[in-house]
């Protein structure tokens, strides 16, 4: 069994910093400014919503009260502190009206009375509410009855996004976390922050975040460190008092989520319906039973015993038809031009552990995931292959690709196809040899690179339609093709056809449009930076002078951007000055941000 060994109870940890929720934030100060009745604010517990209207109301003049499951019998627990000893409802309604501003954290453990005070200053709209309720859990009606009945409106908070919760990572961890440990924290916290802190605050003090070489990574690898916490979390299958509902949840944690054949399985069907009954277990519409949440197979695998560990644990034998499964179905999804998300559980669950995984596998779900544009997602997979497989042809060509298309020199990544030579050009700045290496090669590089002509007659389906929209220069076509690109799941490519519509749409308004959806498309895209993405803004410039920006806005110096390009430094000053004043930039500091998209990030 893999245990933690407890935290010292003298030290005090530090509050995370807040991040994300940037535009939750700013909605709940609008709605307690002056003139407004409040809010109500739900969500699954640990979302953070304490934290989040803790930081809205900050610096305020606000008055706070919370409900604790000890007090709900005591009339007016919750506001005790803010009244006398006795009070009436009327009393306590008159006395806090004169409070500008009221928190009520917890409001669904709020006693019967301090329910019917908060429901009644809702009704005569004094004073302005903020007020916090977990879904899930019963609430008392007069709660309830704030948004139901149309008195105060309601956030529903919703789990972190995957992006946010890697930013919130990287400030809890204070180093930069690769996309496959980010990928298993936000699946094993499942929205819940402080059972992410507590996994990340446990995976840190075991050592197990390990440096993933030439990156400036870490890493995590491994069974999950069972703390008391989170032993107390997965209590309900952790202490099944049943030996046969432990032993079918332990054939589950082992074999999951590999479907099961329940009319030849020695399974207690029994057992398997009171867990399910229970909400422990899940079982779909083809007979493959797994558990609910995602942390509890890892917790019981890491209890286990090594012999009983060893009797349960997959067998090669039954992991690689499985894994043979999966990526004989992302290679038919590629095939078909549909590269949306799609359920990979054996190779996500043998990555975490660190099992080695086949570099043919590895390859296909790094270029499935540079496909959706998840770059840094792409790298790592890539960078899991070569971990396994040394030497892969394939995995070095898809890290050298994932790179490049972030921006970045792929030189140490020994790509060598023709696909690769492109790329590297383009991320020098050197878009003639990009666009000769890809017609040369993908003919596709070639219109993303903005030469179609080069593709024609070479391509099927959405991507002839592109080549064909953009050899005609025709905005709403490329507008459509950018609509299907996202609908199959081609984000990447699809951020870059909305950002060649925006030159070729006459009417200004169109244009604002493709350029609106190009960047926001471009922001999901793990650092993108492509010839098409530094077209947003940068499409008014000559030829050279975009090629010059976009050095400068990667960080070269004039003398360095000479060198590469083999002019003079003068000339290069020259254009850079032509460019700043078509773009309105008063110097190179203000390019990243005048091309909308954000900071590359380590692949």
């Amino acid at each position: 069994m893999t245990t933690s060994t407890p935290r010292d109870a003298r030290t005090l940890d530090a509050p995370w910093p807040f991040t994300g929720r940037a535009d939750e934030l700013e909605l709940v100060r609008r709605s307690v400014a002056a003139g407004r009745g409040g809010l109500v604010v739900t969500g699954p517990a640990g979302s953070g919503k304490t934290r989040l209207v803790t930081e809205a109301v900050r610096g305020a003049d606000c008055a706070r009260a919370a409900g604790t499951p000890e007090a709900r019998d005591i009339p007016f627990a919750a506001f005790a502190h803010l009244l006398p000893e006795t009070v009436t409802l009327h009393r306590a309604v008159h006395l806090l009206s004169g409070v500008r501003l009221l928190l009520v954290d917890d409001a669904h453990l709020l006693d019967d009375s301090s329910a019917a005070l908060l429901h009644q200053l809702a009704v005569h709209g004094r004073t302005r509410l903020l007020v916090v309720a977990t879904d899930g859990t019963a609430v008392p009606g007069a709660v309830s009855r704030l948004w139901s009945g149309e008195l105060l409106p309601r956030l529903a908070l919703q789990p972190l996004p995957r992006e946010e919760t890697a930013e919130l990572l990287t400030a809890g961890a204070g180093a930069r976390l690769e996309p496959l440990t980010v990928d298993r924290l936000h699946r094993l916290g499942r929205g819940d922050l402080r059972l992410l802190r507590e996994l990340l605050t446990a995976v840190r003090e075991e050592g197990q975040l390990v440096p993933v070489p030439g990156t400036g990574l870490r890493a995590w690898r491994g069974p999950v460190p069972v703390t008391p916490v989170l032993r107390e979390r997965t209590a309900r299958v952790l202490d099944r008092a049943r030996a046969e509902e432990r032993e079918t949840l332990d054939r589950l944690a082992f074999a999951e989520p590999l479907p099961l054949d329940l009319n030849r399985d020695s399974l207690g069907l029994r057992a398997l319906e009171d867990l399910e009954a229970e909400g422990l277990v899940t079982v779909d519409d083809h007979g493959a039973a797994r558990l609910a949440h995602p942390l509890h197979g890892p917790v019981l695998r890491a209890a286990a015993g090594r012999l009983r560990a060893r009797r349960l644990a997959r067998t090669a034998d039954r992991t690689g038809p499985a894994l043979e499964a999966e990526r004989a179905a992302l290679a038919g999804r590629v095939a078909r031009a549909d590269v949306r998300p799609a359920e990979t559980p054996v190779g996500d669950w043998l990555a975490a552990e660190g099992a080695p995984l086949p570099a043919p596998y590895a390859a296909l779900r790094a270029r499935y995931a540079r496909l959706r544009g998840r770059l840094h997602d792409a790298a790592a997979w890539a960078r899991e292959g070569l971990r396994a497989g040394h030497d892969d042809a394939a995995c070095r060509d898809e890290l050298a690709l994932a790179v490049a298309q972030t921006g970045d020199d792929p030189a140490g990544c020994g790509g060598t196809t023709g696909a690769c030579a492109a790329w590297a050009a383009a991320a020098r700045g050197d878009l003639d040899a990009a666009v000769r290496a890809a017609a040369a090669g993908d003919p596709y590089d070639a219109v993303r690179f903005g030469a179609p002509e080069h593709a024609a007659g070479r391509l099927t389906g959405v991507f002839a339609a592109h080549a064909d929209a953009l050899a005609r220069g025709d905005g709403p076509a490329l507008d459509r093709v950018a609509e299907e690109l996202e609908r199959r799941g081609f984000l990447l490519f699809a951020a870059e056809a909305n950002a060649q519509a925006v030159r070729a749409h006459r009417e200004p308004r169109a244009a604002r449009t493709a350029r609106t959806r190009a960047a926001a498309l471009a922001r999901r895209c793990q650092g993108a930076r492509t010839p098409a993405l530094s077209g947003l803004v940068l499409g008014e410039l000559t030829a050279r002078q975009r090629q010059i920006v976009t050095l400068a806005a990667a960080g070269l110096s004039n003398r360095q951007i000479a060198e590469r390009l083999t002019l003079s430094v003068r000339t290069v000053g020259n254009h850079l000055y032509g460019a700043y004043t078509r773009l309105g930039a008063g110097d190179r500091e203000a390019l990243p941000w005048l091309m909308e998209l954000p900071e590359p990030l380590p692949a």
